[in-house]
C-alpha cells in the first residue's frame, strides 16, 4: 500500500469513528406509543387519558411544550416541586418514560378554554398584557407570548388552561409552598387575590 493510500484509509477510519461517535451520542427521539401507554397507565386519572380537560383543579396537559412538562416532572421527582401525589407517580418513572409521557402530552392539539368572570376579563387582560406598573408587575405576555402560547423549553404555555388551575398555583407561588420558580414567586407576591383570580380566568379563554 502506497503512501497515499495509507493516508486516504486513515481518513476515512478517523471519520467514520467520528460519525459513529456522533450517532452515539445524539439522543434518542421520543417514542409516543410508550408516552400513551404510561399515560394511560399512571396519568390518565387525573389527566384524562390525553391530558384534555379534566377536573379544574388538574392542569390541562395538551399541547403543552415538551421541555416544560419533564422539567416539572423531574422536579416532582426530586422535590424541587412540593406535591406529595406527583412526587408519588414522578418517582416510578424513568427518564426516559418523562421523555416519552411529556412528548406525548405535548403532542396533543390543546381544546379551546373560556373565561368564566365577565366582571373580570377587562382587569386581567389589562394585567395580561400590561402588568401593574405601580408594582413593577411585568406583564404575562411578556413570557407567556400575547396569545398564551409561551415559549418552547422556557415558558410554559396558558392558553386555555384551567382558571382555578392557575389561580391555585398562582397562589402556591405567592406563599411560597411552589418554589419551583423564582420569577414568578416574585411576580405572585405582588399580586392579590382580585388579580389573581382575574388574570386566572382571562388566561383560560385565550386561544
Amino acid at each position: 500500500m502506497t503512501k497515499t493510500a495509507a493516508l486516504l484509509l486513515s481518513s476515512l477510519l478517523l471519520a467514520a469513528s467520528a460519525a459513529h461517535a456522533n450517532e452515539a451520542k445524539a439522543p434518542s427521539k421520543p417514542d409516543l406509543v410508550k408516552g400513551q401507554a404510561i399515560a394511560t397507565q399512571v396519568c390518565a386519572a387525573c389527566h384524562t387519558a390525553d391530558g384534555s380537560r379534566g377536573s379544574p383543579a388538574n392542569p390541562i396537559l395538551q399541547g403543552q411544550h415538551p421541555e416544560y412538562l419533564a422539567k416539572q416532572l423531574v422536579e416532582f421527582k426530586s422535590g424541587a416541586r412540593n406535591n406529595a401525589v406527583m412526587k408519588g407517580m414522578a418517582s416510578t418513572l424513568s427518564d426516559e418514560d418523562i421523555k416519552n409521557v411529556s412528548a406525548f402530552y405535548a403532542s396533543k392539539t390543546a381544546k379551546a378554554g373560556f373565561a368564566k368572570n365577565k366582571d373580570l376579563v377587562s382587569l386581567g387582560e389589562k394585567i395580561y398584557r400590561g402588568g401593574i406598573a405601580d408594582r413593577q408587575i411585568p406583564a404575562c405576555a411578556a413570557c407567556h407570548s400575547p396569545n398564551g402560547a409561551g415559549m418552547p423549553a422556557q415558558y410554559p404555555r396558558l392558553a386555555g388552561q384551567h382558571s382555578d388551575y392557575t389561580e391555585l398555583q398562582l397562589n402556591a407561588f405567592r406563599s411560597g409552598t411552589r418554589a419551583n420558580n423564582a420569577a414568578m414567586t416574585g411576580v405572585a407576591a405582588k399580586m392579590n387575590d382580585r388579580e389573581i383570580k382575574a388574570v386566572s380566568d382571562y388566561i383560560a379563554g385565550l386561544r
